[in-house]
């Protein structure tokens, strides 16, 4: 059992909380802060309650070196805009004048520390690094989901040196979501995957051939399934190491009863970045071309799927979405997802990629759940075991 944010008397407290603040950026500029929105019910909540708030996050991999690049203090800019309040910034995440600075912070404010990630120590949980953490706070909340799949000093080596230790609203969202949503799933179940690589989520559809009665593959990944039954796919990225994965996962889709639906046609170009040359069938695409969306007959099918089911997880874009010409696959099933949503059914869209394409078309209020978490969601999705929930358990 994992203590929850409400369970928690807050008022008078200094409370330390390891978020996800890691953001593009472009020039200085944060230029997608959904993260950042989606700390702000946990920090809300604790300055509600009459807390002080002590925040920490990495943001890039700048390898255990300052880099000014990766500064959060841009973060710290766009935070203070979203509450309305000006904050304190420390420029190091350690040093005393950064504790000073916590230990005098009043209920109400809020402090934010420089990227973790400055030190090599907290990628590598060090434990004197955890403890020096630690004294920023009375109370530690991890509302970190993105990281949650690493075991790192802020989230992990941390929490020994706290009585007092929770997970945030957004940590405990995602939990409910993620692994809840699955554990007694609303029948049909219907999993939704895109994009180009399908070793990182091999896992995922093992797991879900024992959950799902559909899966619907599009994206890069389809040109591999699609060669694993013997079919040409012209100059479509195919990932010939998987080739045989993906005959293991049709076959075992067969004896599980999953029905695995690949796409009956592609709208094509000759490279990534070109204009779309037109919409061909799975069995007839031209050697010169490559697929980068899934065409109008695929999308039709994959919708009358939707339509049916009462619980659906989509991970992986359908196309090359940044292009507009190969946009109307991933747009046209975020659109349906949210008209389901309206109608009851559970809609899930797991992080990265995903996540970034239902933004982009801007239906990301419109479904049950996105999530922040890439890897993370992968992992908790796949029923792997994830440290930082682990090191929050109550004994």
């Amino acid at each position: 059992m994992i203590k929850t944010l409400n369970k928690f008397d807050l008022k008078n407290k200094r409370i330390l909380i390891r978020v996800d603040f890691n953001v593009p950026l472009n020039h200085g500029r944060v230029t997608d802060d959904f993260r950042i929105r989606s700390a702000l019910p946990t920090i809300d909540h604790c300055l509600n309650q009459g807390a002080g708030v002590v925040l920490m996050s990495h943001l890039g991999r700048p390898k255990g070196k300052v880099d000014k690049n990766l500064s959060l203090i841009p973060v710290g800019e766009s935070l203070a805009d979203l509450l309305e309040m000006p904050i304190k910034f420390s420029d190091d995440c350690v040093s005393e004048d950064a504790r000073d600075t916590s230990l005098g912070i009043s209920n109400g404010e809020v402090h934010l520390l420089e990227n973790l990630r400055f030190y090599e120590e907290e990628t590598a949980n060090d434990l004197h690094f955890s403890m020096l953490l630690s004294k920023h706070g009375d109370v530690f909340i991890n509302d970190a989901f993105g990281t949650a799949h690493r075991a790192h000093a802020s989230n992990v080596g941390i929490v020994s040196h706290f009585k007092q230790k929770g997970m945030g609203l957004l940590m405990e969202k995602e939990y409910r979501f993620l692994k809840g949503s699955f554990d007694h799933p609303n029948r049909p179940v219907t999993l939704i995957l895109g994009g180009a690589k399908i070793d990182t989520k091999l896992s995922l559809i093992n797991r879900f051939l024992n959950k799902a009665d559909t899966i619907l593959i599009g994206g890069g990944m389809a040109f591999t399934f699609l060669k694993a039954k013997g079919k040409e796919v012209g100059n479509s990225l195919v990932d010939d190491g998987m080739i045989e994965s993906a005959r293991q996962i049709i076959q075992s889709s067969k004896e599980s009863n999953v029905k695995v639906v690949l796409p009956l046609d592609f709208a094509c170009a000759k490279n990534i970045d070109g204009k779309s040359e037109g919409v061909f069938s799975n069995r007839n695409i031209p050697s010169d071309m490559m697929g980068l969306d899934i065409g109008p007959k695929t999308i039709s099918i994959f919708k009358q799927y939707i339509d049916q089911s009462n619980t659906i997880l989509w991970n992986g874009p359908m196309g090359v979405f940044e292009n507009e010409d190969f946009a109307t696959g991933s747009k046209e099933l975020a659109a349906k997802l949210a008209e389901v949503t309206e109608k009851g059914a559970i809609t899930i869209v797991g992080g990265g990629d995903t996540a970034a394409a239902i933004r982009t078309f801007r239906f990301q209020n419109d479904v049950s759940h996105v999530s922040t978490g890439g890897g993370a969601s992968l992992e908790l999705l796949s029923g792997e075991f994830l440290p930082a929930f682990k090191a929050l358990e109550l004994t």
